[in-house]
């Protein structure tokens, strides 16, 4: 009969224990301080993002974006490549191009303005061509937001940016790259 009350008394406070016990934190993924590259070349320009969940598998929300600093010009066309590991199907409707409140310690990153755009994923799905609907000036933060699921393998994802200037010459050039990180789930 003790013996009976002893595991009883044990369930209970091992109950109570987990009760008590605080929760883990989701995982969200922002740029690191110090980000570590074998070849740190001036070609490489890291950009902005924020990620609402990093473990695999996951469905999270994409935050890709441009500040004003990050490009001089108006915006014609701008192209996400994907990396080719990046083993997630993206359709456009879970694309959008939007004028964007960078966050912080005290707020969110988010979408403020929708820009009309029209998306085009290529057929192995590792581009997003975004054609907003008038050339985007270069005053405002900008942004692509992905509502998709996190791929199965973990590690780093290097996202480039390319955008089209409005000009005589189609040219895209380089605006710099978004490195994600996407860790095992806990």
């Amino acid at each position: 009969m003790a013996a009976m009350a002893g595991i009883a008394l044990g369930t209970l406070g091992a109950g109570l224990l987990g009760a008590s016990a605080p929760r883990s934190a989701q995982a969200q993924g922002t740029p690191g301080l110090v980000e570590f590259r074998w070849d740190n070349s001036k070609d490489y320009r890291r950009l902005y993002y924020f990620i609402t969940d990093t473990a695999r598998l996951k469905r999270s929300e994409y935050y890709l974006l441009l500040r004003p600093k990050d490009r001089n010009t108006a915006i014609l066309k701008l192209s996400v490549v994907v990396p080719q590991n990046f083993d997630v199907k993206i359709s456009p409707e879970d694309v959008q191009l939007c004028f964007m409140k960078e966050g912080g310690m005290m707020s969110r990153t988010g979408c403020r303005e929708k820009i009309p755009a029209t998306v085009e994923i290529s057929k192995d799905g590792r581009s997003i061509d975004i054609f907003p609907d008038r050339p985007v000036s270069d005053e405002r933060t900008i942004g692509v937001y992905m509502n998709i699921f996190n791929p199965f393998n973990i590690g780093m994802y290097q996202f480039n940016a390319l955008a089209q200037a409005p000009g005589d010459v189609p040219f895209a050039g380089y605006l710099g790259s978004w490195l994600i990180q996407i860790d095992p789930t806990n």
